[in-house]
């Protein structure tokens, strides 16, 4: 069975779905595609305890109480590879730091070249809590497909600012 519910943040409506087990995806749903009432947590929270305890980790987390994740994932089917590379962002870069797409592959024990790395974050499929928004390019941020669409890019500053690893926009 799986469970959905949702959160108000700064960066939009996030989506959180579990099966009781482990959180499988976050995402920011599309207008028009509501997976829960918005904003706040859907009923499924009532019924699964991952779940509630999933947005209250992202609650507090925007709130500035937070820096980590302390929740069960399952990032589905993925290759070895890719799984190797999202375990290595997830267990090796807080809260507050940034790792290049040259760093991650090296960090990760696997032969996957850097320019790799950005497709390999894009299949993340639990952003925020296996952090992609912490790698960034040699030479600037980077891509990043989370956000509301077309918001990518300010979805990742804001959350990199939020956390103290970039210092605020000017504007």
């Amino acid at each position: 069975m799986t469970y959905s519910g949702s959160i108000a943040t700064p960066v939009g409506v996030i989506a959180v779905h579990s099966d009781g087990i482990a959180i499988t995806r976050v995402t920011w749903p599309r207008v028009g595609r509501s997976v829960a009432p918005v904003p706040g947590e859907s009923q499924d929270a009532e019924r699964d305890p991952l779940l509630a305890e999933a947005l209250a980790q992202l609650g507090a987390y925007f709130a500035g109480e937070r820096a980590g994740f302390y929740l069960p994932f399952d990032l589905g089917p993925q290759s070895d590879v890719t799984n190797a590379v999202l375990h290595a962002l997830y267990d090796t870069v807080g809260h507050g730091q940034t790792v290049t797409y040259g760093e991650l592959a090296e960090r990760s024990g696997t032969t996957v070249p850097a320019r790799a790395i950005g497709s390999i974050m894009g299949a993340n499929p639990i952003p925020i809590i296996v952090p992609c928004h912490r790698v960034v390019a040699s030479d600037g941020l980077g891509g990043y497909s989370g956000g509301a669409p077309g918001e990518g890019l300010l979805t990742k500053r804001w959350l990199l600012e939020h956390e103290g690893a970039l210092p605020t926009a000017l504007f």
